[in-house]
C-alpha cells in the first residue's frame, strides 16, 4: 500500500476525531519536503519519497498541532512499530520457509550493502555470520535535514522489530548513528533449530 494512503487509514483507526486535519497537514508537509529536494540519485529520492518523508511529515504535522504536539513522537512511534515494523517482521519470517534462507538472505543484504547509495557502511562474514557498519544512513542525515534528529530512534527502533525475534537469523546491535552513536553497527548471526527448540 502506498504509504500516504497507509497514514491516513491508520490515522482514522488511531485518532479518528482528529485524523482529516492530522493527515492535510502531512499531506501539505511532505509536499513541501519533497519539493526541496535536490542532489539525489534516483534511488535516494525513491527512498526518500515512498519511505522516509512520509514518516517524517507525519510526525511533523503531530509536533505543530496544537492538540496533539505532546503526543508526536509517541504516536509517530506507534505507526512505525505496529505498522512498518510488524509489516516487515511478517514478510522475513515468511521468507523463512525458503530452504537455506540464512545463505540466500545473507549474500542478498552483503550484496545490496556493497552497492547501495543509502548508506556507507564496511562489510564483515564469517561462516556463520556477517557484520555491517554503517557510518552514513540517508535515514539519520533526512532527519538532520528537515529538522527532527529527534524522529531518527523511531527509524532505527523498526530494525529491532523486523529482526528481533526471527527463528533463522539472529541480530543485536550496541548502538547506531540515530541515538547517538559513532555508527551502527549491525551483527546478524545463523540461529540453528537445537537453540530455537531449547527457548
Amino acid at each position: 500500500m502506498d504509504q500516504q494512503k497507509q497514514i491516513r487509514k491508520w490515522l482514522r483507526t488511531v485518532i479518528p476525531d482528529d485524523a482529516e486535519r492530522i493527515s492535510n497537514a502531512q499531506a501539505s508537509i511532505y509536499t513541501d519536503c519533497v519539493s526541496s529536494l535536490s542532489g539525489t540519485t534516483s534511488n535516494q529520492y525513491k527512498t526518500l519519497t515512498r519511505t522516509i518523508l512520509p514518516r517524517v511529515a507525519l510526525y511533523k504535522a503531530l509536533l505543530t498541532d496544537e492538540k496533539l504536539s505532546g503526543s508526536a513522537y509517541e504516536l509517530t512511534h506507534k505507526y512505525m512499530i505496529e505498522v512498518i515494523g510488524m509489516q516487515k517482521y511478517k514478510s522475513t519470517r515468511v521468507l523463512e520457509i525458503i530452504p537455506g534462507f540464512y545463505r540466500i538472505y545473507s549474500r542478498s543484504f552483503l550484496k545490496i550493502m556493497r552497492t547501495t547509495d543509502l548508506q556507507k557502511s564496511t562489510q564483515e562474514e564469517g561462516k556463520d555470520y556477517y557484520n555491517i557498519t554503517i557510518t552514513n544512513c540517508l535515514w539519520h542525515n533526512a532527519c538532520k535535514q528537515f529538522g527532527c534528529p529527534e524522529l531518527c530512534p523511531a527509524f532505527c527502533d523498526v530494525d529491532d522489530v523486523t529482526y528481533g525475534n526471527l527463528r533463522k537469523l539472529g541480530f543485536t546491535r550496541t548502538q547506531t548513528l540515530g541515538k547517538g552513536g559513532e555508527c551502527c553497527d549491525f551483527h546478524f548471526y545463523r540461529k540453528y533449530m537445537h537453540s530455537i527448540k531449547r527457548t
